[in-house]
């Protein structure tokens, strides 16, 4: 649960009340309660609406902590068994996290993380395969590409389980969420 839904729940409003009171729509408040970070105007009107500063707003999700440390790095790292395998980097860690319950901010982010590079690794090596045709380039440059790519997310699971353990959060995430 967000730190923003809580606040909202708190003073009882509903999200049409919040978005009238704050004059911002309600699709706004619908997009900040599944967590998108509110900025610039919104911030401003959102924590005079709620009575807080906007330091509050921008706090990470009460749920920081996972509710299962050890199962969520089992999650993250058995994207490593499948990671040569055409999109079983995602499938297995998805179905982990649906089979066993644990949906939440740091799972939806480790699939997130997974679905970004599947397909940053499909259009790399696209790029690379392009580049080699066109520019003559000796013909392993391609699977050193792939190699490249592999080892690199390598890098982010084993990163990202050491940060699970040690702080119970990601090291490593991006600023969107597929999920």
């Amino acid at each position: 649960m967000s730190i923003f839904l809580k606040l909202r729940e708190n003073l009882n409003l509903t999200q049409e009340e919040l978005a009238k009171k704050a004059n911002v729509s309600v699709r706004t408040i619908q997009r900040i309660e599944a967590g998108t970070k509110p900025k610039g105007y919104t911030l401003e009107a959102l924590s005079n609406a709620l009575g807080v500063g906007k330091d509050v707003l921008l706090e990470d999700a009460i749920e920081t902590k996972p509710s299962n440390k050890q199962l969520i790095k089992y999650i993250n790292l058995s994207s490593i068994l499948l990671i040569i395998i055409p999109l079983g980097s995602i499938i297995l860690p998805l179905l982990i996290m649906k089979w066993k319950k644990e949906i939440n901010a740091i799972t939806k982010q480790i699939v997130s993380i997974q679905i970004f590079w599947t397909l940053s690794f499909v259009i790399v090596t696209i790029l690379v395969a392009l580049l080699r045709k066109w520019f003559s380039l000796p013909k392993e440059i391609v699977p050193l590409a792939m190699i490249t790519l592999i080892i690199a997310n390598l890098y982010i699971i084993l990163r990202n389980t050491l940060e699970i353990e040690k702080n119970s959060k990601l090291h490593i995430q991006l600023n969107f969420n597929f999920l």
